[in-house]
């Protein structure tokens, strides 16, 4: 019950903040794409309830897992609401590490919180975060590097960003693994 509303509370200021920096005006949201975050987020954040409650109705939500999953979300808005993907040179690495490690586990959580041998748990959560990490980078370079200033240094963070979000996740697939073999 106390995930749940964990969960609920990063939505909630997740989407405030997304609203502040798609209608503000301040100065640390231009050209960030805050209209395309404000309906992609909140649309990404719904699919794994969805997809849970679709797939496994009655059973009870894993609420951990969402906020886990969520928790990415509320970091990348927080960050520029504060302006420190601009004010801290090492922030947005930062992020991408933090951020796939949580968004993998969470979802590492939800799919494959069993699945046996450990390696393959670890090799699949890792090849899921760098797919989405490579995702993420074409969503970053169609809404905002290709039109914007940050063009001529987006190939090198562009690949920093994909591996630093590979080893989160593969840090992830192996927190869960040993998670597993501590669970009976």
């Amino acid at each position: 019950m106390r995930t749940r509303g964990i969960a609920w509370a990063i939505a909630a200021l997740t989407v405030v903040q997304l609203a502040v920096g798609a209608f503000s005006g301040l100065q640390q949201y231009d050209g960030k794409g805050f209209g395309y975050r404000l309906l992609s987020y909140p649309a990404l954040m719904a699919v794994p309830p969805l997809v849970w409650w679709w797939t496994h109705r009655g059973k009870q939500m894993r609420w951990g897992a969402v906020a886990l999953i969520w928790s990415p979300f509320l970091l990348d808005v927080t960050g520029n609401t504060l302006d420190l993907f601009d004010a801290v040179v090492w922030w947005d690495d930062l992020m991408h590490f933090v951020s796939w490690g949580l968004l993998c586990g969470g979802l590492g959580l939800l799919l494959v919180p069993h699945l046996r041998p450990a390696w393959l748990q670890v090799l699949l959560i890792t090849g899921l975060g760098a797919l989405l990490a490579i995702g993420w980078e074409l969503g970053e370079w169609w809404t905002f590097i290709r039109r914007g200033v940050e063009l001529d240094g987006a190939y090198q963070d562009t690949l920093g960003d994909e591996a630093l979000g590979t080893v989160g996740a593969l840090l992830a697939g192996l927190a869960l693994a040993c998670r597993g073999r501590r669970t009976p």
